[in-house]
């Protein structure tokens, strides 16, 4: 579903009210199976400090989550939420190495961007992408292992600072093979990657946004 940015998408956005939305679904498979259930219902994350912005509240840990083996890299990777998203903001995909299992791994290392999804502009003004699933390819080269695969759906529909962004976030437990020997770059850790003065953090998308840059480290081609 692709949504506008201008005045007259104001009144549709505002009949939308506080509700809001979580992943829950990695491809096909059950509810939470594969994606470490948070304990904050459906609510988002907003504080930049937190630890919670590695994988949502409740998701230090994987607990009682499967890992998906025998992830192909070059293979898609699909993310399913409860609802279509309709808060708007760019979606970013994250990738992080655990040192030993997915499941122990708390997200403290280091963290690369392999794909962000941001508006498209026409004259008529900005559209973003807002859908109920989205899809990511695993980097051809990225090296063999266990890895936390991360959707964040950053929501900047209340301009800051009169409103604060809030980040939608699940993570999924994966073991990739067919790897390569790439070194993923920039890294980043998360708490910190994320600032609170980056341009598309702070933007106001209801006021001469004509061009934006997703928050964050730059994606890894891979």
């Amino acid at each position: 579903m692709k949504f506008a940015t201008t005045l007259a998408a104001l009144a549709a956005l505002a009949s939308q009210g506080s509700a809001h939305y979580i992943f829950e679904y990695l491809n096909s498979y059950s509810q939470y199976q594969y994606i470490r259930q948070n304990t904050n219902y459906n609510s988002p994350v907003t504080d930049l400090t937190s630890n919670d912005l590695r994988c949502n509240v409740g998701g230090e840990t994987g607990g009682s989550t499967a890992t998906l083996g025998s992830v192909a890299a070059g293979s898609t990777m699909k993310f399913t939420a409860d609802v279509a998203v309709y808060h708007q903001g760019p979606v970013s995909f994250y990738m992080s190495k655990a040192p030993s299992t997915a499941a122990s791994y708390d997200g403290s290392g280091a963290w690369f961007k392999i794909k962000d999804i941001g508006p498209t502009f026409t004259a008529s003004g900005a559209t973003w992408d807002l859908e109920q699933s989205y899809s990511v390819t695993i980097p051809k080269s990225v090296p063999n292992g266990d890895y936390l695969l991360r959707i964040q759906q950053l929501a900047i529909h209340n301009p800051y600072p009169a409103g604060i962004p809030q980040f939608y976030i699940s993570c999924a437990q994966i073991t990739v093979t067919g790897g390569g020997s790439g070194t993923p770059s920039p890294t980043a850790k998360i708490p910190g990657f994320i600032t609170g003065t980056e341009p598309g953090y702070t933007v106001n998308i209801y006021n001469n946004f004509k061009n934006y840059t997703v928050p964050g480290p730059a994606v890894w081609s891979g």
